[in-house]
């Protein structure tokens, strides 16, 4: 395999002020190295584009801004990680926290998109709404509106045997609630994943 696993990883910082902490993660030591070089830059790009949805056209300063990351799935050659970013500005009832997530076919050299999980022409959207829809009722969550589906390049991650999609605040539910975070088991939608793509490999035995 062209990748070894895990894949190195080391924590950046950018630290303005004391008010203002980010953390996010850099590859290292991949022997692709043009590979490596795409993956940190998407990190950054993306840890950017939180940090500018915080302060983009707010009329109150920075009062505190936190980033810090995750890594949900070092292995098998999947690197799947999520960024999130809480910023709380002056005189706001709350703070406010965006969670981004990004998923590496390192064989491919990809950054997937969810539809990039699934065999070509599956309806993945309808089989993972409904899988949704009845963890909504066992789980007795509190929504703002009916649930009806999610959106065919809805946020997610991978974490091991497990494919968590979730929705940002207010989103389908209270703020109160947090992130809804709905983990579906890759044996559930074992029929329509590419089994040569990421998911494929999460769902093999050994």
């Amino acid at each position: 395999m062209p990748n070894s696993f895990p894949v190195s990883i080391k924590t950046v910082k950018i630290s303005s002020s004391p008010k203002t902490r980010v953390f996010y993660p850099r590859v290292t030591g991949m022997s692709n190295q043009r590979l490596e070089g795409f993956i940190n830059r998407t990190i950054a790009e993306q840890t950017q584009q939180l940090i500018d949805r915080q302060i983009g056209g707010m009329p109150t300063s920075v009062e505190e801004m936190l980033g810090l990351y995750e890594i949900k799935n070092n292995q098998r050659e999947v690197l799947s990680l999520s960024l999130s970013n809480y910023t709380y500005h002056f005189h706001a009832a709350h703070g406010m926290t965006y969670i981004k997530s990004l998923t590496f076919d390192l064989p491919t050299g990809k950054l997937c998109e969810l539809k990039d999980l699934f065999k070509l022409g599956s309806d993945y959207v309808k089989r993972l709404s409904t899988l949704i829809q009845q963890q909504i009722k066992e789980r007795d969550i509190w929504l703002l509106n009916d649930f009806t589906a999610i959106n065919p390049n809805q946020d997610f991650y991978i974490a091991d045997k497990a494919l968590v999609i979730y929705f940002q605040l207010y989103d389908i539910t209270p703020y109160a609630f947090g992130f809804p975070m709905f983990p579906i088991s890759v044996y559930d939608i074992q029929d329509l994943i590419d089994e040569k793509g990421p998911l494929g490999r999460m769902a093999v035995n050994n």
